[in-house]
């Protein structure tokens, strides 16, 4: 009678081993991911929160800060031909009569020049030695001025080193002179065309007024040639001058005022741009300073849209999420300092006393949002303009005041870089974050240990079960060869 031979389970010794090193550190496992999630989830959500108020407090700094109004001013000419104004928050409302008698200009003048051999400069090692140029800023009518020197090495303008300089190569070494740092511009602009052909060098001052007018220096330029051609009369395109404007009678000197700059802050909070000057005996013009209701509407705008900003980052960081939508909730959903900072924040806005921003139009949604109605705002500062900035106040650190002053303030409790909120949440979070990675390392360890020995037990088991089978096969032979006969 035949006796069948005993069939053993069939396994892998590496996907077992592995298997059961997974079953064992599971739970651990398990709770360490979770762990780990969750403070990188936070690090993220405080990066967010650090963002979102560092963003509201620039937005208040700017719109309140120090010497700032959320009242604009605009500054008008009555002739736009000559000139244009701006005006800042602190301006003084008021009319102001001005004369342009000159306006402020650059300085540029050209060479017509060839191409200059050098071989007379050929120095023994082959190099040339042409020498030095030297262009001087400086106002000819002040003679006890010091110029400024912009010092040109015409060796080095030889760029290809054949002993001819261009005017083309010249005028790239004016431009890289290290003295030069934008002072003076050089240009090539070729008249004519074909053989009679002319290369003109242009030199221009970036800046106007007297004290920029260039001339230049060619003692120290060695070429007899090249000398000769720089020392020639230069055509004048501009004369460099400085601007003078009459901020008052013009006829009476004390008015004057001259610069070399077009650009005028005499006025303050005022700045008045000449372009144009006025012919001599013409009527003065007039500058207005007056209240810009459009730039006030869009500063009281901008002061809606930065707290609603920051509102939108702490509901999502604070949200409660919607499991039946997949929705995940905020990192901070169940956190009450955060949720602490939120109310804060809210109740900020509505400060004691008889004014309030919904008298002047900004008023709270269900959401908490803000919303600005801007006929309202414009019919409060008909009847009461200071208020608004009162109620406002300034974002100062030092002396805070109003609305904008207690929420930079308050915001200061977590943004501060040492003592703030954020920063101490977030040195513990990185510590837990580190002993996290530590505990994972920790974690590892065991799993690459246990897996080591469930590879090893398995790998022996399998060895025995296969001599097991060799074994029972050959007893199945044997018995089987006993029968037969």
């Amino acid at each position: 009678m035949a006796t069948s031979a005993i069939t053993a389970p069939t396994y892998d010794p590496t996907s077992t081993a592995k298997a059961l090193a997974d079953k064992y550190i599971e739970g651990a496992q398990t709770q360490l991911t979770t762990q780990t999630n969750t403070a990188n989830a936070t690090a993220k959500a405080l990066t967010t929160l650090s963002s979102a108020i560092s963003a509201y407090q620039t937005s208040l700094a700017s719109l309140a800060g120090i010497g700032k109004s959320m009242l604009a001013q605009s500054a008008t000419l009555s002739d736009t031909t000559l000139g244009t104004a701006t005006a800042s928050s602190t301006a003084t409302p008021g009319t102001y009569s001005v004369f342009v008698k000159q306006v402020a200009t650059p300085s540029q003048i050209a060479y017509n020049l060839g191409d200059f051999d050098l071989s007379a400069e050929k120095q023994p090692d082959g190099t040339y030695q042409p020498g030095v140029l030297k262009l001087n800023l400086a106002d000819p009518a002040d003679l006890a001025a010091t110029p400024v020197t912009i010092n040109v090495d015409l060796a080095a303008a030889d760029a290809d080193k054949n002993g001819t300089l261009t005017a083309r190569e010249l005028a790239v070494a004016i431009n890289q002179s290290a003295d030069n740092g934008g002072k003076v511009t050089a240009g090539i602009v070729t008249i004519g065309t074909g053989a009679s052909a002319t290369s003109r060098l242009v030199l221009s001052s970036t800046k106007t007024g007297a004290a920029n007018t260039i001339s230049l220096d060619t003692t120290g330029v060695l070429d007899a040639n090249l000398q000769a051609a720089l020392n020639a009369a230069p055509t004048v395109m501009s004369t460099a001058q400085d601007a003078i404007v009459n901020f008052g009678d013009p006829t009476d000197p004390t008015t004057e005022v001259k610069q070399a700059s077009n650009t005028f802050t005499n006025i303050d909070g005022v700045s008045f741009t000449a372009t144009k000057a006025q012919a001599p005996g013409a009527t003065p013009i007039t500058l207005t300073v007056g209240g810009n209701a459009t730039g006030t509407t869009a500063n009281v705008q901008a002061f809606v849209d930065a707290y609603n900003k920051l509102k939108s980052a702490l509901d999502g960081l604070l949200s409660a999420g919607d499991p039946k939508n997949n929705v995940a909730a905020g990192a901070f959903a169940h956190d009450a300092g955060v949720t602490a900072l939120r109310n804060r924040v809210v109740d900020l806005l509505r400060p004691s006393g008889v004014l309030s921003l919904a008298s002047y139009g900004i008023t709270a949604a269900h959401d908490g949002t803000l919303s600005l109605d801007s006929a309202r705002l414009q019919k409060q500062l008909a009847v009461n303009p200071t208020g608004l900035d009162t109620l406002i106040g300034t974002a100062s650190t030092s002396a805070p005041t109003g609305i904008a002053g207690s929420l930079n303030t308050y915001l200061n409790m977590w943004s501060n870089a040492t003592t703030g909120q954020i920063q101490e949440r977030t040195d513990a979070n990185s510590s837990l974050q580190s002993r996290l990675t530590e505990r994972q390392t920790d974690l590892d360890d065991k799993y690459n240990a246990a897996y080591q020995r469930y590879l090893k037990q398995y790998t022996a088991l399998q060895a025995l079960q296969s001599t097991m089978q060799n074994n029972s096969s050959m007893f199945s032979a044997l018995f089987n060869s006993n029968s037969s006969n």
